[in-house]
């Protein structure tokens, strides 16, 4: 099943701001909030070498600079974020699809590498892995899509066969050519699968409703 939707639901369902949750996803972990304030450091360093240059003729500008250079730790992850958003609201058109769970599977991905001396003053590479929660859905047009997600506990009790459904996206007005996917809802469960949270996910509930009560009638 897929159904088009309009560009004005389209956008309500992919802000262009970042949403709580992808704020969230791009705060990261402590190591992340670590970089982020080491370049603000960095920035209020700088701008304080620049105003030594300057002298006075910088002064109106030296504070605006100290405020966003000192708090991009804090409003980093918002522009990151609807720079991601931006990104897939290029897409022209999009439509909600509507499928099934073809398979489900666990993998142990590399998603990075850090090198350290061991006792020996060796150089060590170490590999750092994540286990990886895979969802393969289709429709009966044979269509068929990955998404992979880092392993949640909300990912029990999805299984082949349960009803699956996402916004797909398209620069093809019949949609005939998918180009870029969302987050995967599961509305038996009522659970979601992502990497990144593209959606408003209780705008995107009300149309999965809406849609249901229709082919009812």
């Amino acid at each position: 099943m897929l159904v088009p939707i309009t560009r004005q639901k389209f956008e309500q369902l992919i802000p262009f701001i970042a949403t709580a949750p992808q704020y969230r996803y791009y705060w990261g972990k402590f190591p992340d909030l670590l970089k982020r304030l080491l370049i603000s450091v960095s920035g209020i360093i700088v701008v304080w070498l620049l105003s030594l240059v300057f002298g006075q003729d910088f002064n109106g500008l030296r504070l605006l600079l100290w405020i966003i250079t000192g708090f991009y730790w804090l409003w980093s992850p918002v522009y990151w974020a609807s720079v991601r958003n931006s990104k897939v609201r290029r897409y022209q058109y999009s439509g909600f699809w509507r499928g099934r769970v073809k398979d489900v599977f666990v993998t142990e991905e590399l998603i990075g590498k850090e090198e350290t001396v061991n006792e020996r003053g060796q150089l060590v590479i170490v590999e750092n892995r994540e286990r990886r929660f895979n969802l393969e859905v289709v429709d009966k047009t044979g269509f068929s899509t990955l998404l992979q997600a880092p392993l949640r506990r909300t990912h029990q009790g999805i299984a082949p066969g349960q009803i699956a459904e996402m916004l797909i996206m398209s620069n093809k007005s019949d949609l005939s050519r998918i180009t870029q996917t969302s987050d995967i809802y599961i509305p038996r469960l009522n659970r979601w699968v992502s990497d990144y949270p593209y959606l408003q996910r209780d705008v995107f509930v009300q149309v999965s409703q809406q849609l249901r009560k229709q082919k009812k009638r």
